[in-house]
């Protein structure tokens, strides 16, 4: 978190990201370059731009793949959340890979004729109505300003500016800008390539794609249809055993507007806040504590657990939750407090003081 802006937060951890990064995609390119200048001999040579034009092609492709894999597979094994943490940088660096290989075609293809570069690109092949030979650059070009809308609005700027619903809502165009370039390959690339390797590879792609979301969101929904446990008179509901719940972590119970609520154990106490985090709607409930504070695992933004507020000088809330503590069972009041209401915690029987 920032109370003010800065054009790049670049602790140590992303420095050290951004080098490994830049470090595989700089040796990606190098390897497929001369491996295309190795295995492509005369006559079936094919000229350096082309190659360079293909690797950044291809660079992009995979690259916006381990984009959408980063988070299903965060939340399916923490181990994947430092990943989660720099995702951003990544996704950034995916468009630019990717509008240089857009600026090596215009370029290559189109700039040394007559008409305008980007006209020749758009004017060169209106075959809409033809399967095989369908203009594939118009799907790519509208990726390609997809992606530029998306690293553009990156930072938290915009994310404070155009609200965190808006700015998910945006951002959720990846998805778009996936299919897009999906139809891109598959209609100009794959048309005239004539292994099977590159086609194999696309498909795996997207079935390794679409199989994590939609094992990410079974999951998911399979926690929201749990049957929710019962409220007593008073209406506390009874939602784990104090021994569930691991130390400086927390359980995430479902309630029965499918609200969650995020319990955590620390200090010897037990406190209950929503499950959302105010910056990006971050899993709290998958974070831990540290430093006495509720540390969202998506982006470190956090928050006591006492009365939901932020330390200061931060000034995020969250809603929070009355708890008690009977024969070592959990209770909760669904009834969330008001964002940063200050609620005693419940004290754990027996737990060191």
């Amino acid at each position: 978190m920032s109370t003010s802006y800065t054009w790049i937060g670049w602790t140590r951890h992303k420095k050290r990201y951004d080098a490994v990064m830049l470090t595989a995609v700089a040796g990606y390119l190098a390897a497929f370059i001369t491996g295309g200048v190795l295995i492509y001999r005369p006559p079936d040579q094919i000229a350096l731009p082309v190659l360079l034009i293909r690797a950044l092609g291809t660079c992009a492709i995979v690259m916006l793949h381990i984009v959408l894999w980063i988070g299903p597979l965060a939340r399916l094994n923490r181990r994947f959340l430092p990943l989660l943490f720099n995702r951003r940088h990544l996704g950034v660096a995916t468009f630019l890979i990717a509008l240089s290989h857009a600026a090596m075609v215009l370029i290559y293809y189109h700039a040394f004729g007559n008409l305008n570069p980007f006209l020749s690109l758009l004017t060169s092949n209106t075959a809409y109505g033809s399967l095989s030979r369908f203009p594939f650059e118009t799907p790519g070009l509208l990726a390609l300003l997809i992606l530029f809308l998306m690293a553009a609005t990156s930072h938290d700027f915009w994310l404070r500016n155009l609200t965190a619903r808006a700015w998910k809502r945006l951002h959720m165009l990846i998805y778009a800008a996936y299919a897009l370039l999906i139809a891109h390959i598959a209609l100009g690339a794959l048309q005239h390539e004539r292994s099977i390797v590159y086609p194999i590879l696309l498909t795996a792609g997207a079935a390794i794609t679409i199989s994590l979301h939609l094992i990410t969101g079974l999951r998911e929904a399979r926690k929201d249809s749990a049957q929710p446990p019962a409220a007593a008179n008073d209406g506390f509901i009874d939602v784990a055993s104090v021994d569930d719940i691991p130390d400086r972590r927390a359980i995430v119970v479902s309630l029965p507007s499918r609200e969650r609520i995020a319990v955590f154990r620390y200090d010897g106490k037990v406190s209950a806040v929503t499950n959302v985090c105010e910056h990006q709607g971050g899993p709290l409930g998958e974070g831990k504590v540290i430093d006495g504070c509720i540390t969202c695992p998506w982006h470190g933004w956090q928050y006591r657990p006492g009365d939901g507020c932020s330390p200061p000088p931060f000034t995020e809330k969250i809603p929070t939750y009355e708890v008690r503590i009977s024969a070592r069972r959990v209770l909760i009041n669904p009834q969330p407090r008001p964002r940063g209401t200050p609620v005693h915690p419940a004290i754990i029987p027996g737990a060191p003081a």
